[in-house]
């Protein structure tokens, strides 16, 4: 559960710091004050977008941290340990976001995308806002909330895989067909470019040997008339050659060494220098004797580069690439003269697969429709306690003709309002309060079902009151009951039902406005109460109402959703 909040310079709050309670809490205050603003922070603590406008006025940056308890949530731990982010029992999640909307993130103090803070939070709490209703309006979402809540959402994973799957080997084998029509046509014009590529035969590599091969040989005669003038130079001179003037050299020297014997080491030098000229002059010699200077291989040379250059113009890679494009053109001779043997292969292939996704979702669909009749009663319940006595509440499975990636049937909501009146779409029958009646009726049975201990219902009230509010207000009290329930309300009838309750105000200097949240004890919280039913001016029959309801609500054991 969220235990401790902290908040720094986010949108006009300036400075907050919360300890968090286990059960019901109500946050309330008057309309302008920011009661969402904790909600909103929360929100992109977990991975929500974040821009600029989100810093406080004049401020550099906002600071948004809290710390969680892991203690209940086996999964979330496990979620850490997988990434070496690891903790015995709480978590700490900082997002520290700039004035040019860039943030940093940072889970256990080790930065992180904020796609990890999104897939995180979807562990450590469960937000339901005031506009949820409006997407509960698409089938994709309705389908969605009823395979979340009946814990189907493994088995729609696999689901997904198989369908996946079944599309790609239907692709292959679509393909492969349109292949075969063409299959004679393109067989010939294969065979036609390898019939090609094999009479010249080039090697790999060989581009770059008869590219040195043509340098080589159109320069024979400077290669050997040089090669002869440096043999000349060096050994085979007449009597001035560089071998005579350091053997002379040497011979000086050894006079010199009797007289001097550090002169020993150089003439080691001058004898070692000797002999390594010898050496070129016998490798140079061996090279110049060696030198081609046939005409004709010189024009077999130019004339096989020019071939290869010519058909790789044609097939417009280079010369270099010329083998490669022969291996790829057998490869795809061979796959088309064998392509009845693959084709049969992917037919038994596509069918299995095909299969395999049928079992999924025939299995999908059975489980559906066990989940859609135990969500239909208990939301058909819970929307006779919410002032629509009679209204009942149906998920319709409409088979569909083709395999979809979610599965084999549309899952819509349907909703009689009244008694007597047929069922019909959730977005064609129910007015704006039905609709925000039925919202929260379908949110708190979820809720029930999630195993997430943090829920946060922000202002999930809207449209519906008196004895309606309180049923309201008894039904996220009964989730506070061992969970941990945040409620953003300004319904009196909803606050009273809270454990705890946080007021939210907005102060002022003259210059500058910001928010402040803080704990009501008792007798405040029968103020608050008192001022959303009677206004500003309280009498003491509000009071007293105020405290009457704040009492019924502790005394009075919460029902079961």
């Amino acid at each position: 559960m969220l235990i401790q909040l902290r908040i720094r310079d986010f949108a006009i709050v300036e400075d907050l710091e919360l300890e968090l309670a286990t059960g019901m809490t109500a946050v309330t205050g008057e309309t302008g004050a920011g009661k969402s603003i904790l909600v909103d922070a929360i929100g992109l603590l977990l991975g929500d977008r974040a821009d600029s406008g989100t810093v406080r006025q004049g401020a550099e940056r906002a600071d948004i941290s809290a710390v969680f308890d892991l203690e209940q949530l086996p999964t979330a731990r496990a979620w850490l340990a997988e990434r070496d982010l690891d903790t015995e029992r709480e978590c700490h999640l900082r997002r520290v976001i700039a004035s040019n909307g860039r943030s940093r993130n940072y889970i256990n103090g080790v930065p992180q995308p904020a796609q990890a803070l999104r897939d995180l939070g979807e562990l450590l709490v469960d937000i339901h806002g005031q506009h949820e209703h409006q997407s509960l309006l698409r089938r994709d979402s309705q389908r969605q909330l009823l395979d979340h809540h009946a814990g189907h959402l493994a088995l729609v994973s696999e689901l997904a895989r198989a369908f996946q799957t079944w599309s790609e080997r239907r692709q292959e084998l679509q393909a492969l067909r349109q292949a075969s029509t063409e299959r004679d046509a393109r067989s010939d014009i294969l065979g036609y470019h390898l019939r090609e590529l094999t009479a010249l035969n080039l090697a790999e590599g060989e581009v770059a040997e008869l590219a040195a091969d043509q340098r080589r040989l159109a320069n024979a005669s400077q290669l050997l008339e040089t090669g002869q003038r440096l043999l000349t130079t060096l050994t085979d001179g007449d009597g001035d050659t560089l071998t005579d003037r350091l053997n002379h050299s040497l011979h000086d020297l050894e006079s010199l060494k009797r007289l001097d014997p550090r002169l020993g080491p150089i003439g080691e030098l001058l004898n070692a220098a000797v002999i390594q000229i010898q050496e070129a002059a016998g490798e140079l010699r061996g090279y110049v004797q060696d030198l081609d200077l046939d005409p004709a291989h010189l024009a077999r040379v130019e004339q096989r580069l020019t071939a290869a250059h010519q058909l790789a113009r044609k097939h417009r890679i280079t010369p270099e690439e010329l083998p490669a494009l022969r291996v790829r053109f057998e490869t795809e001779l061979d796959t088309l003269q064998h392509s009845e043997t693959r084709l049969e292969t992917l037919e038994q292939a596509v069918k299995d697969a095909l299969a395999a996704y049928r079992h999924h979702a025939r299995e999908l669909s059975e489980r559906r429709m066990v989940a859609a009749h135990e969500l239909d009663e208990r939301i058909s319940q819970t929307l006779a306690g919410l002032g629509m006595p009679g209204g009942r509440f149906a998920t319709v499975l409409t088979v569909l003709d083709k395999p979809t990636a979610t599965g084999a049937e549309n899952v819509e909501f349907q909703v009689s309002a009244n008694p007597g009146q047929p069922l019909r779409p959730l977005a064609k029958v129910a007015s704006g309060g039905e609709l925000s009646r039925i919202s929260l009726a379908i949110q708190v049975i979820a809720a029930h079902a999630a195993r997430i201990p943090t829920l946060i219902f922000d202002e999930v009230d809207t449209g519906i009151g008196g004895g309606v509010a309180e049923v309201v207000g008894r039904q996220l009290r009964a989730l506070g009951q061992g969970r941990q329930v945040l409620c953003v309300t300004h319904l009196p009838q909803v606050a009273a039902q809270a454990h705890q309750q946080l007021k939210v105000e907005k102060q002022t200097d003259g210059a500058n406005t910001h928010t402040e949240v803080r704990w009501l004890a008792m007798e405040e919280r029968v103020t608050e109460i008192a001022r959303m039913l009677g206004g500003l001016e309280l009498t003491a029959n509000t009071l007293a109402h105020a405290q009457e309801m704040v009492e019924k609500a502790a005394t009075t054991t919460p029902a079961s959703a």
